[in-house]
């Protein structure tokens, strides 16, 4: 069945972040109720977003030649799923560890992968990518909202249903064509790649990398915790799904009027923005666990997440082009995944003794990221 290429790329975006708005927020969760510790649910977690991290550093950027982007994306949800499958048949140590692993290795590099697809379809045909991306932010509002939901009638059973089904649906989707296909890219065309040493030696960009990794590694405790901290609070999973959601209504916004909002602010003010809304949201988080300030901490998310996201894109949309594609593996890798697997390790293990104080050391490892924010000139803004 041939689908437009449009519906095919929203139809992507709608799955994978309906399956990852399963697993961010539940799948502590989920292990609590398989009877793991905090601890080893930190190590559980921070391995999966490890494996992650390799799997947007290494197998993002060996796809070279957009021709083949179609099919990658096919056989990664189909290895995706493959480790979905492998939970429902044990819930050992060392099984668990090979799972979480597997899956978020081949999970990992759908959206860097399918982000390329799109970029190379918007030089084929017209395509406003913001009104395709956005069903992804949707479908993680409706993914997290049911599976509440689902928790709170069935049992943390569900959590694993609900991916596993996901996860499904991700591979069909892919299964289907796109009408347009991107077209093989002349090797010549590729232009000089920078090499790591050179990129990485230049200031501007180490202190990019490390003030958006500490300020995303600061997620860490809500990602992997806040789900367990709010049901200890007495709040039901139905709820907790709620407060997921909000946090991800809020993201939808400002991505949508981001244009309108921050024409005028360079990149090095937006990580400022960022910066205080995330110290902010994590101190309140430590301090307060009553229903009206949950509902301002998940508002907050869209200053502490996505202000931070659309600074980091800004930033590289500035630097020469033949650092672009480098630069936006290594951002997603650190950033997106070596940071947070880092931090959720930490949170396993402060969990169990800080517990709500936890937010608050997620608030220290984001101030520094205040005076670590890269200068900028006026033609990188």
């Amino acid at each position: 069945m041939v689908l437009r290429s449009t519906y095919w790329l929203a139809l992507s975006y709608f799955t994978y972040f309906y399956s990852y708005g399963i697993f961010l927020p539940f799948w502590g969760i989920w292990l609590k109720g398989e009877g793991i510790s905090s601890e080893s649910i930190g190590l559980l977690l921070g391995a999966g977003l490890v494996a992650r991290f390799l799997g947007t550093l290494i197998i993002s950027p060996a796809i070279k030649d957009p021709a083949y982007l179609v099919t990658g994306l096919r056989i990664l949800a189909l290895l995706t799923l493959v480790f979905s499958v492998g939970y429902w048949f044990g819930n050992g140590w060392a099984w668990l560890m090979i799972n979480i692993a597997g899956f978020s290795l081949f999970f990992g590099p759908l959206v860097p992968l399918t982000d390329a697809l799109a970029g190379m379809l918007q030089r084929q045909i017209a395509m406003d990518y913001g009104k395709v991306r956005v069903w992804g932010s949707i479908a993680f509002v409706i993914g997290s909202a049911v599976t509440g939901k689902l928790v709170s009638v069935y049992g943390h059973n569900a959590i694993l249903y609900s991916l596993t089904a996901g996860v499904v649906a991700m591979l069909l989707g892919m299964l289907l064509q796109p009408s347009v296909k991107p077209i093989a890219q002349d090797r010549q065309a590729r232009g000089p790649v920078t090499p790591w040493r050179v990129l990485l030696a230049e200031p501007a960009v180490w202190r990019f990398l490390l003030c958006v990794t500490l300020m995303m590694g600061a997620h860490a405790a809500y990602y992997g915790f806040s789900a367990i901290y709010w049901q200890d609070a007495g709040y039901s999973a139905a709820t907790v799904g709620y407060l997921w959601s909000l946090g991800v209504v809020a993201e939808i916004v400002v991505f949508t009027f981001s244009q309108r909002l921050f024409r005028r602010w360079s990149a090095r003010n937006m990580l400022l923005l960022s910066a205080v809304c995330g110290i902010v949201r994590w101190v309140m988080m430590g301090e307060f666990i009553a229903l009206p300030w949950l509902l301002v901490i998940q508002l907050l998310h869209c200053g502490s997440f996505t202000v931070c996201h659309l600074a980091g894109m800004r930033f590289i949309a500035s630097r020469p082009r033949e650092q672009v594609i480098r630069l936006q593996a290594i951002y997603s890798a650190l950033a997106m995944g070596g940071g947070i697997a880092v931090m959720t390790m930490v949170s396993g293990y402060l969990f169990a003794t800080l517990h709500g104080g936890l937010f608050w050391v997620m608030a220290l490892v984001a101030l520094p990221a205040l005076f670590l924010r890269p200068q900028v000139t006026p033609a990188q803004n």
